[in-house]
């Protein structure tokens, strides 16, 4: 259950871990661009440096906030609370072992865009 964190009353997010996701629950997460431009900002950057709010991606806040449920929800990052700001990581190495290879052929350029 989420519980609210530090003395304010932000309810912390829940984690999913990636041995619990079905492939295509990690598929259908991946597919969606502004998601996947999130993970592609995210595996570019050390964890825990990416707010949420430091991502340049056309959409508003109640619309980024779904987001970044579905990429916990299958796993893909884990958040969590600094001060006022919710700061992420992609949860690569997990990831990795439950779908190995996968990320790595989402994240390589497409030849196509050359």
């Amino acid at each position: 259950m989420a519980q609210a964190t530090g003395t304010g009353h932000r309810i912390a997010p829940e984690h999913t871990h990636p041995d619990d996701v079905p492939v295509l629950a990690a598929l259908a997460a991946l597919a969606d661009p502004v998601r996947m431009k999130l993970v592609r900002e995210l595996s570019g950057s050390l964890g825990w440096t990416r707010s949420c709010g430091s991502f340049d991606v056309p959409v508003g806040k109640a619309a980024l906030s779904h987001h970044f449920a579905v990429l916990r929800g299958t796993g893909l990052i884990e958040q969590r609370d600094v001060g006022p700001k919710r700061v992420n990581r992609l949860r690569r190495e997990e990831f990795d072992a439950r779908f190995p290879g996968l990320l790595a052929l989402v994240l390589s350029p497409d030849p196509r865009d050359r």
